[in-house]
């Protein structure tokens, strides 16, 4: 069956997308690898908490994604930042109140940012989106091939994956080599990255005056923070892991028994009694991240639309993704602003 758009990709910004081309009466399809929607979006819950094993925050001043709370009615909260910092040097010796909450004025979602994901998805019919569909080849022609040997045709193709996601596609015709060196050159925003979560029966440590807020020259986690719900009703912690990728690689286990250990260090001994500990490596995610992507750029990106990736087969392959958004580019928000453009550009063009 033939469409006028096909957007690959359902994470944020695919899912923003659809949903504005539903509301404007557009036929599209939405096709994901994976078997749910999120992308870089992922909660896990424990009971009615919920934690984030991605992005957790946005921040005042980003009006897209405060919008879509508003609209679907999520609660909002600010990360909880009370208390004292702790630091941790590289023999594992602790200060206490040293440095500031660096996510203190972020804020925070009830029910995590698949909340947000499942506001969107629950406006889009399900016969529009294509699950477990990973896309193997994508022609000029519109013709895509999907894993299952299964084809789709579209007029336009939206790639709404990361950059170095998009490089790996089989393209036919191949696509020029400026298009390829330009999106493998853009880095997957947290792509290299992994993020533990431990949860608890309570926040623990705020009764000691503590804020959950950890720098670490030791490790594994470099940076952790409160992960609780806002309630309170039960706890937890999470960590960036600044363990290098290739040597965490095959070694889960150990790392979520290293990083036990540290918030003991950190917040004492009842750290050591979780009720369940997540680890997500999103480094070997290969519909996230690529082996370029294992090594973490030194700063923010400047992200944008490169020259070279724009008017692609005369302006039918496009890419729809925070990496390219003109402003924000690596929040979420930059998932907005990208799908935003996208759609007011594509009904544009349809009227």
């Amino acid at each position: 069956m033939a469409h006028d758009i096909a957007i690959i990709g359902g994470g944020l910004s695919g899912l923003a997308l659809a949903a504005e081309l539903e509301a404007a009466g557009a036929d599209y399809v939405l096709i994901e690898a994976r078997d749910r929607l999120g992308g870089r979006i992922r909660t896990v819950r424990v009971g009615s908490a919920a934690f984030d094993l991605g992005p957790s925050w946005f921040w005042p001043g980003q009006p897209r994604l405060a919008a879509l709370a508003d609209r679907f009615a999520i609660p909002v909260f600010e990360q909880f930042a009370t208390g004292e910092l702790s630091f941790e040097d590289e023999q594992g010796g602790i200060q206490r109140g040293v440095g500031f909450s660096s996510m203190e004025g972020s804020l925070r979602l009830t029910g995590g940012m698949a909340a947000l994901i499942e506001g969107l998805s629950n406006s889009i019919p399900s016969g529009r989106i294509h699950l477990d569909s990973a896309v193997r080849t994508i022609s000029k022609t519109g013709d895509i091939t999907l894993t299952s040997g299964a084809t789709l045709a579209a007029r336009r193709i939206v790639l709404a994956v990361p950059p170095r996601v998009a490089a790996g596609i089989a393209f036919d015709p191949v696509l020029p080599g400026p298009v390829i060196r330009a999106l493998t050159a853009i880095p997957t925003w947290m792509g290299g990255q992994a993020k533990l979560v431990a949860v608890y029966d309570r926040p623990f440590w705020r009764d000691r005056g503590l804020s959950g807020d950890a720098m670490s020259r030791r490790g594994p986690s470099v940076e952790i923070h409160d992960a609780s719900p806002a309630s309170g009703e039960i706890g937890g912690l999470f960590g960036f892991l600044g363990v290098q990728p290739h040597i965490r690689n095959g070694h889960t286990e150990a790392v979520k028994a290293a990083a036990i250990d540290q918030f003991a260090r950190l917040f004492g001994d009842e750290a050591r009694r979780p009720l369940r500990v997540f680890l997500q490596d999103w480094a070997f995610e290969p519909h996230t991240s690529s082996a370029l992507d294992h090594t973490s750029p030194d700063g923010h990106p400047h992200y944008g639309l490169p020259h070279a990736l724009r008017d692609i087969w005369d302006g039918r392959l496009s890419f729809c993704v925070t990496e390219t958004a003109p402003e924000f580019g690596g929040y979420l928000e930059g998932a907005l602003v990208s799908a935003e453009h996208h759609a007011s550009r594509m009904m544009t063009e349809v009227v």
